[in-house]
């Protein structure tokens, strides 16, 4: 049984380390209470009760991972400003390894303000820059990354298309951890999955896979297998796997297909769920489960987020009481 194997590796199984690569940014929210329209035009009115910040992208994976008990090394750029200090000291005290942290004065840290009222999000204001990096800044970057990947058990690129993921940087990325054995677990985002090529799993949601896959849309199975092996031999993975939202996640090889069902009970805001499921996913291979049986487990990470206000994270007793109470 799965929760029994689970709560073995928990007690006895090694501790991951694990390597994350990615886009950084803050989510911020503002909450409050919306009752009436503004006089000046045809918007609410909201009357702020609380605000909050959260690292988000790929900082809200590294979170994900420290709560599931991994130990973290987040690598990454930020403008130089306030909002990045803000960021990498809430990363400090939490515990997750800031030193593969870049500084890039051509561009602000971004930052994702959403304002809501009560669970409703009326608006989402950003602040970024999305240009590639500086091919000094690239070749900086990677020098300072080559021995955190091998000091990993596996690598997440989390990539969430700010500028960090350039065709070239990527590739080397992933040329660097297949040579020294590591496995890559992708975050995809944009068009160009040619530059994912080598990596072991790619993690696109529906909308991402058709995009990416040049296809009208995916309405079926037939669809979504057509797709996903169009990237599969595009990029030479060996997984591909598809969040699906309401019908749950699949798994998908050139060999095998397989569907697991979703396990929410209720949806109140879909903000980071993919971070979770990616780092879920990571967190209990790195431990030594199959794909499909962390997928499993996911899953369940998932449904146990988007209860929840904000880029949430769980924890393992969490996802094992999700998964006694259905079973």
């Amino acid at each position: 049984m799965l929760t029994d194997k689970v709560r073995k590796l928990q007690q006895s199984g090694p501790v991951p380390n694990l390597l994350v690569i990615g886009d950084l940014m803050i989510d911020q929210y503002i909450i409050g209470d919306a009752t009436r329209l503004s006089p000046e035009a045809p918007v609410p009115i909201v009357n702020v009760k609380k605000e909050f910040t959260t690292p988000g992208g790929a900082a809200n994976v590294a979170q994900n991972l420290l709560s599931l008990g991994a130990r973290i090394s987040l690598a990454g750029i930020t403008g130089d400003d306030i909002d990045a200090v803000r960021l990498t000291d809430i990363l400090l005290q939490e515990g997750i390894n800031t030193d593969g942290i870049f500084k890039d004065t051509t561009r602000p840290t971004t930052v994702k303000t959403r304002v809501m009222a009560g669970s409703h999000q009326l608006v989402r204001v950003d602040r970024e820059v999305t240009h590639p990096l500086g091919m000094d800044m690239q070749a900086d970057f990677l020098a300072q990354i080559k021995n955190k990947i091998a000091e990993a058990d596996l690598v997440i690129l989390s990539d969430y298309n700010k500028g960090l993921f350039s065709e070239d940087l990527t590739q080397e990325l992933i040329s660097q951890a297949n040579r020294q054995g590591k496995k890559v677990v992708i975050d995809p985002k944009g068009l160009n999955y040619g530059k994912y090529k080598g990596a072991y799993i790619i993690k696109p949601n529906r909308k991402e896979l058709a995009e990416a896959a040049k296809t009208e849309k995916i309405t079926n199975t037939a669809e979504l297998l057509e797709a996903a092996r169009i990237i599969l031999k595009q990029t030479d993975a060996e997984y591909i796997v598809v969040t699906l939202s309401e019908q749950g996640m699949a798994i998908i090889s050139q060999l095998a297909y397989k569907l697991l069902p979703v396990k929410a009970t209720s949806v109140f805001d879909v903000t980071g769920a993919g971070d979770t499921v990616i780092a879920t996913m990571v967190y209990f291979m790195a431990q030594g489960l199959d794909v499909e049986e962390a997928c499993e487990l996911a899953n369940h990470a998932a449904a146990i987020v988007i209860r929840q206000t904000g880029s949430a994270v769980t924890t393992v007793e969490e996802i094992l009481e999700d998964m006694g109470a259905r079973d």
